[in-house]
């Protein structure tokens, strides 16, 4: 029972704060509502779809298949698979999370899952051509080309830095959160 009331001590925190930013300033923290509404009614738009998605991946493609594909084993393949799930996906960063759950059920080692998660962020193909558009292909190229070896690089250092306690302890989490 402990476990689920701190669970939600966030929320109550946040509500004591909006409550006493109403005493001092009733518009700002109606404002602060409008704002939560919003950001939460755009979430309720993305997350059935990521879950269906979910659902189907981990129904329809087999761990061995994703072992093969994106498992230690594939080496640049998976990498480039990693980078490519990441880059075509839609949606804000939060989607990326329950995605990156299933891959490390479905056996993706914690780097190529942390290269899904650095492109979802940074070189998503929508992202790409707006930017491209609006600030044309030299700055566009350069960002990519700075970006793609910076993940690589992060990935890396977070791979090596997880030890096989925290890896399992990690895995054991992601598992369960899928």
């Amino acid at each position: 029972m402990k476990n689920k009331k701190s669970r939600y001590n966030i929320v109550f925190i946040s509500l004591i704060f909006l409550g006493a930013l109403a005493l001092y300033n009733f518009s700002l923290a109606g404002e602060a509502v409008n704002t939560s509404l919003t950001s939460f009614r755009q979430l309720l738009l993305v997350l059935p779809p990521i879950f269906i998605i979910l659902g189907l991946l981990d129904v329809w493609v087999p761990k061995e298949t994703m072992v093969r594909f994106m498992g230690k084993e594939a080496g640049l393949l998976g990498v480039v698979l990693a980078f490519f799930l990441g880059s075509a996906a839609a949606g804000p960063l939060y989607g990326a999370f329950p995605i990156a759950a299933v891959l490390v059920k479905k056996g993706v080692p914690f780097k190529n899952v942390a290269i899904f998660i650095g492109a979802w962020s940074t070189t998503k193909i929508p992202m790409l051509m707006f930017e491209l558009s609006a600030l044309g292909l030299t700055f566009t190229a350069t960002r990519l080309l700075i970006n793609i070896p910076i993940i690589i690089i992060i990935a890396n250092l977070l791979d090596r830095s997880l030890n096989e306690k925290d890896r399992k302890e990690l895995e054991e989490n992601m598992e369960r959160m899928a």
